[in-house]
């Protein structure tokens, strides 16, 4: 999802394609042999197979909405250590609270994890140290966003597993006290954004080509 919201703001033209993982297409895995989207593959034949690396590739073609430039009240050098804290933002994100998303979510699939616990325990321990990531964002949202008071690539980063995290219990998420996170998620989930990229597709056919120069492989 991240990937095809920063392509879409930064008006990339590429062909999609929808793949079943389950029935892999040949050229997914002759493109990025271990097999996970989303893929973009470049009209040089160059392969980018990770969804923030599409991100930054798409947005450093084109960034009208700054994402690539969040906001510093000083600026200057200032700016520049914001955009490095920007960074380590998402890479926590991306591991720990990834991590414990994933065994809230899906607990049936990290069985030789649960080291005695139930699987409604296992599920709720996650769901607290995932929930832990939450607070501090929560503390980081005074502007509205997580730099400021616009969208930078950490919202647009952190977002989909945000709400991946909400709906997987949506009345607990909807109890908690983190008022600045909910109308955070609530925005992102109300904007014309997001509904441009949700649209879905049929499964692409190996035989169907559009002529477009650069392909996004997603699930």
């Amino acid at each position: 999802m991240r990937a095809r919201l920063a392509i879409a703001v930064s008006g990339r033209v590429v062909e999609l394609r929808e793949v079943v993982l389950k029935n892999k297409p040949v050229q997914l895995l002759a493109a990025s042999p271990k097999g996970t989207v989303p893929v973009l593959v470049l009209a040089s034949g160059e392969v980018v197979a990770e969804s923030l690396d599409v991100m930054l590739w798409a947005l450093r073609q084109h960034d009208p909405a700054l994402w690539l430039q969040p906001q510093h009240p000083e600026g200057g050098a200032a700016a520049l250590s914001t955009f490095d804290e920007m960074l380590a933002l998402v890479a926590a994100n991306d591991g720990p609270f990834k991590h414990s998303l994933d065994r809230y979510k899906y607990p049936h699939r990290y069985a030789a994890e649960h080291r005695g616990l139930g699987l409604t325990d296992f599920a709720q321990t996650h769901r607290s140290l995932g929930s832990a990531w939450l607070f501090k964002l929560e503390a980081q949202l005074v502007g509205g966003h997580l730099f400021g008071k616009r969208a930078s690539l950490a919202d647009m980063a952190l977002l989909p597993f945000v709400r991946q995290f909400a709906h997987t219990d949506a009345a607990w998420f909807a109890a908690q006290p983190w008022s600045r996170l909910q109308a955070w998620l609530t925005a992102f989930e109300a904007s014309s954004l997001l509904a441009s990229v949700m649209e879905k597709h049929p499964p692409w056919s190996c035989n169907e080509m559009t002529g477009i120069d650069e392909m996004l492989l997603i699930q």
